[in-house]
């Protein structure tokens, strides 16, 4: 039997009332708390402590927040920190099939008379002519830090080394690294070749995070080519366990310079110091103490946390017009943090939604913000998004919903 008009008034105020108590019951989400673990007592930071370089920074390597930095953003003559941008972009071609750790690298004369030993810098020995496995030129050039094995990696990976560098911009864009140019392979000095202390340390992050078994290299102490012992100079291999890179530096131009990286109980930290000058006694014993300080006072004073897995549902706004009433809502991705020790528990989160939610809506559809601050000062902001899609509602739900929204607006 058809409807009569009284049963449709009825439907419709009933869905009108049931809107209301889901409106009642949902609302406007209360702010989501992060649920902190076991945390110590809030530490007080004290200011960090500084360096002989021209400039410095710290990183978290999980969430790439700068916890210390000094004139970190200009850029500088980086020497062979150099050499963590041809690492990276050796790894990326062999990752992306274009070069292998099996092929046999030609030592053209230009590596050997540039790279060698009559330039301001370091060698690897590799003989002129020869054809060495590309694994081993690699060794060479993040352990020895061959200034020679950069430029047949360069030759052999792009034609030349001034495609290569080019191939080495093209990344540093990629990678956002905005205070970086580089026009050769290995850092000797030369005219616009520059990196800034956070592009090394970013830098140096991605080529952790990207390519763990090239960045293993790092921690290699000693090797042994054609006979010839040959050492790291990242002497914090030896001073401390848990530093495992990742590459000295040292021109006339540029000064002694070292990044450094160290993982402990989980937590990994970045530091990068440029630019000290001295002789080189002195130069080697500044950029480890700098570094190193750096290091111990990020992890003394810092931590990093796990706020959000990117599997929560935050909250659940009313969704208007729909086959449901809530929308669940949360993040994309797990949303990480490093803060002051003991700190956690006061983070405050707060939720930006639009005054109105309407059907349809599709799962992953940005749908608001949320924030996170701590002492009044935003820490993140990040999207919020649909866990679920949300189709429209049948004729009734939406008339119902248009006629309750109608009312709420006058």
């Amino acid at each position: 039997m058809e409807e009569s008009i009284l049963d449709r008034i009825i439907a419709v105020a009933a869905g009108l009332l049931l809107g209301f108590v889901h409106f009642q019951a949902a609302g406007q989400a209360p702010a989501p708390v992060p649920v902190p673990g076991t945390a110590p007592a809030a530490v007080p930071v004290p200011p960090p402590p500084g360096t002989a370089g021209k400039a410095h920074v710290l990183i978290d390597f999980e969430t790439g927040q700068v916890l210390a930095e000094n004139h970190a953003r200009e850029p500088l003559p980086p020497a062979s920190l150099t050499k963590i941008m041809t690492t990276y972009v050796v790894a990326a071609e062999i990752a992306a099939g274009k070069a292998s750790l099996d092929d046999e690298v030609f030592i053209s004369e230009n590596a050997w008379r540039e790279g060698g030993a009559g330039t301001d810098g370091s060698y690897s020995g590799l003989a002129v002519n020869s054809r060495v496995r590309l694994e081993d030129v690699l060794r060479g050039l993040v352990i020895q830090s061959g200034n020679d094995a950069a430029i047949a990696l360069a030759e052999h990976i792009a034609g030349s080394e001034a495609a290569f560098a080019e191939l080495m911009n093209q990344y540093a864009r990629r990678l956002g690294l905005e205070h970086s140019h580089f026009v050769n392979a290995h850092g000797l000095t030369a005219e616009g070749h520059v990196m800034s202390a956070l592009d090394v340390a970013l830098l140096s992050r991605a080529l952790i995070r990207d390519f763990p078994e090239h960045y293993a290299l790092h921690a290699v102490k000693e090797f042994t080519w054609n006979g010839i012992r040959q050492f790291n100079r990242n002497g914090l291999l030896w001073k401390d366990p848990s530093v495992d890179g990742i590459k000295t530096g040292h021109t006339a131009a540029a000064g002694y310079c070292l990044a450094a990286s160290a993982l402990r109980d989980g937590q990994r930290l970045i530091s990068v110091v440029m630019g000290i000058q001295g002789n080189r006694k002195d130069g080697f014993r500044l950029r480890e103490e700098g570094n190193l300080a750096l290091l111990n006072w990020g992890f003394r004073f810092f931590e990093t946390h796990t706020v959000y897995t990117g599997n929560e549902v935050i909250a659940e706004p009313r969704i208007w017009k729909g086959e449901r009433d809530t929308l669940p809502i949360g993040l994309a991705a797990p949303l990480k943090l490093t803060l002051p020790r003991g700190r956690y528990p006061e983070v405050k989160a707060s939720i930006q939604l639009p005054a109105q939610l309407l059907a349809p809506v599709a799962a992953g559809q940005e749908i608001g913000r949320l924030r996170l601050a701590l002492d009044g000062r935003d820490l993140a902001e990040v999207p919020l998004v649909a866990r679920m899609a949300v189709a429209e509602g049948g004729w009734f739900k939406q008339l119902g919903d248009s006629l309750w929204l109608w009312w709420e607006s006058e």
